[in-house]
């Protein structure tokens, strides 16, 4: 079953893009997710300044 998510305070750093939402639990998640072309790159982290250094660090492996 998959859950509606509702991004909030979504940001751009590069190519890589940072929001907040509610997991299915009702716990606070950010995620970090790159938007160039097959790169693939999108993972979940508990605080805000993980995800955001994620996307500041993240490099595309794909060119």
């Amino acid at each position: 079953m998959t859950t509606n998510r509702r991004f909030r305070r979504v940001v751009r750093i590069g190519p890589v893009q940072v929001a907040t939402y509610y997991d299915g639990r009702g716990r606070e998640k950010h995620t970090a997710a790159c938007t160039a072309p097959r790169c693939g790159f999108a993972t979940d982290y508990d605080s805000r300044a993980a995800a955001e250094l994620a996307a500041r660090t993240h490099r595309c492996a794909v060119r």
